[in-house]
């Protein structure tokens, strides 16, 4: 998979073209991704607000994909848990950005290297195009450097 292809696989997968949910980008490092949700009839709440499981829907696969292809394929990467907070209601197109840094790898590899598991929360903020918050989204990765002997 490389990233433009990813970018457009998950702008057709039906959870997120039938949510509203946008791929705006992916970088080609796989360091970096951007996420668009726009306000639609079809997922407002009952009081016309972006509905929660589509704010945490657009937030949850990334990090995920993104730690997993920068560690590269020596490395397990699983979503462990998750956990959203809503700040204020969201009455008009959301966004969410990703930033894998150097730094970040770093640490993962440094912690994996005996091969035990290490836990890292990864936190992203949704927010307008005007910089509101609307919700911060917290995803804790489950990472583990692959063992020897080819298993998991």
């Amino acid at each position: 998979m490389t990233p433009a292809r990813l970018h457009r696989f998950m702008n057709l997968w039906p959870p997120f073209l039938f949510s509203g949910i946008r791929v705006q980008h992916v970088a080609p490092d796989w360091r970096s991704a951007r996420v668009r949700l726009k306000l639609a009839w079809y997922n407002r709440n009952y009081v016309r607000t972006h509905f929660g499981g589509s704010l945490f829907a657009m937030t949850d696969p990334f990090w995920m994909i993104l730690v997993m292809e920068c560690l590269g394929r020596d490395y397990v990467v699983w979503d462990q848990a998750g956990s959203i907070e809503f700040v204020a209601p969201g009455r008009e197109d959301v966004y969410a950005e990703f930033q894998v840094d150097e730094a970040v790898l770093e640490e993962l590899r440094a912690a994996t290297a005996g091969g035990q598991k290490y836990l890292r929360w990864f936190d992203t903020e949704v927010k307008t195009a005007g910089g509101e918050l609307i919700a911060r989204v917290r995803k804790q990765l489950y990472v583990r450097r692959k063992r020897r002997d080819g298993a998991a």
